[in-house]
């Protein structure tokens, strides 16, 4: 272990470790785009296909993270240079830093409209005859007010990260998980108990699989990458801050159950809802600005059921938002010697800077793109990180423990204390076959979809 390590800070509780890492992966991922995906491929096929993936891809990479965080008690550029000594792996730590600095520089655009819709979606809901889709482009389509909401997510989510690891990251999580939970249920009783939900519980549960197609195998895969918050770091980051007493296998199971709970819920929130209610349920990313403030519109105390679900995508993409700047906070801690208020204060404002152009994509800068991409500016930062920079720093990690530092020495350390479940040689053929085969396919096709198709 590392001198460094001596005065690391650990998690004072397993649920609070949990529950953190747990809030990592949970996101807008699972609230936003995993409803809208199924809505898109076909209904409870696709649910199907993602279980599959979590359990093939998923779970092997979150121990992985876990794993490699807690034998080098560092940071993700950090832990390679304590694994791997005087070698080049360092640079996939600093990827994975750099893609989820790049995330939450855009992450923190949209997590901003969740902010502003809390009040925003009152409006939508209490005026006659309004234009939601109007209501939604006016707003991205601003300058200064989407820059501050922007500003002041990234205020809330600085001033949990600089308040510490126990003081900050966890004492937050314990609060804002279980209330993420309770608004879910909240809703999904609002949603399944209105008239004609049936047809919707009936689409989101029975499985279509004349629907499945390659590109229904494709976002399964990749929704069950991107949602758990892999190959950037961050697990790696709350996995440096267990002791060898704690968990690993049980503990990422876990939580890649509660990410994929609350993606499973989030279905039975809306779906129900939106077939009761006549609406379309394969409404693309629109979904949640546009066709559910229509939903509550016309559901009985729509305004209230409104701002509980843009609390609750607030609260997932803050929870997100705090391993992102953690991972790169502790990048600094580690490498550079700097105070925690110093690195996520410096950090927070340098993201919120260079998350400006994806903010203006939509107003001043809406006619720029990238050659070749055709794609508005924040959808070009998430295409880079998702379809490239997550995909590579998955791999390589993958690659770095079955072929480097040894799916056996990855073991033994996973399997330390008094686990109650127990990793195997089955976890070390996933780690060195099946997923690095499975994210190259996911990488692989997801740039021909965008560039040859």
């Amino acid at each position: 272990m590392n001198d460094s390590s001596k005065k690391r800070e650990h998690w004072a509780t397993r649920a609070g470790f949990v529950l953190a890492t747990a809030g990592s992966a949970v996101g807008l991922g699972n609230i936003w785009r995993f409803p809208y995906m199924t809505g898109e491929y076909g209904g409870a096929a696709f649910i199907l296909i993602y279980l599959l993936a979590v359990l093939l891809l998923g779970y092997p990479l979150i121990v992985n993270e876990m794993v490699l965080g807690r034998a080098a008690q560092r940071n993700p550029v950090g832990v390679f240079k304590v694994l791997a000594p005087n070698s080049p792996w360092w640079l996939v730590g600093a990827l994975g830093v750099f893609t989820g600095f790049i995330i939450l520089s855009y992450y923190g655009v949209v997590a901003g409209w969740s902010l502003a819709y809390i009040y925003k979606v009152v409006i939508a809901t209490v005026v006659p005859g309004i234009d939601h889709a109007r209501v939604f482009q006016d707003h991205i389509g601003s300058v200064w007010e989407p820059i501050l909401w922007q500003a002041l997510f990234m205020i809330l989510t600085v001033g949990i990260i600089a308040a510490g690891v126990v003081k900050g990251i966890q004492r937050w999580s314990m609060v804002l998980m279980p209330v993420l939970f309770v608004l879910l249920l909240v809703l999904i009783v609002r949603s399944v108990t209105l008239p004609g939900a049936e047809e919707g519980l009936v689409y989101y549960l029975r499985p279509d699989f004349s629907k499945v197609t390659g590109r229904t195998l494709l976002a399964a895969l990749a929704q069950a990458f991107f949602s758990l918050s892999l190959g950037m770091g961050a697990i790696m980051t709350y996995g440096s801050y267990l002791d060898n007493k704690d968990e690993i296998p049980s503990n990422a199971m876990i939580v890649a159950g509660l990410d994929t709970g609350v993606a499973l819920l989030a279905g039975f929130a809306l779906f129900p809802a939106i077939f009761a209610l006549g609406f379309e349920p394969s409404a693309g990313p629109g979904l949640a600005f546009i066709t559910l403030p229509a939903v509550f519109a016309q559901m009985p105390l729509g305004a209230f059921f409104g701002v509980l679900f843009f609390i609750l995508l607030a609260i997932a993409a803050l929870t997100s938002a705090i391993s992102l700047l953690e991972a790169v906070t502790a990048w600094l801690m580690d490498e550079k010697g700097w105070s925690r208020k110093r690195a996520a204060v410096v950090m927070g404002v340098v993201i919120f800077i260079v998350g400006l152009p994806a903010t203006l994509g939509y107003s001043v800068l809406k006619d720029f793109s990238f050659p070749g991409l055709n794609k508005d500016l924040l959808d070009t930062y998430d295409w880079i990180s998702n379809s490239i920079f997550l995909p590579v720093g998955g791999f390589l990690m993958a690659i770095f423990t079955g072929y480097v530092w040894g799916a056996k020495r990855a073991t033994d350390e996973a399997n330390k204390g008094h686990n109650r479940f127990k990793i195997g040689r089955w976890w070390a053929f996933l780690i060195r076959y099946a997923v690095p085969v499975l994210i190259f396919f996911v990488m692989a096709l997801g740039i021909y979809d965008t560039f040859f198709r």
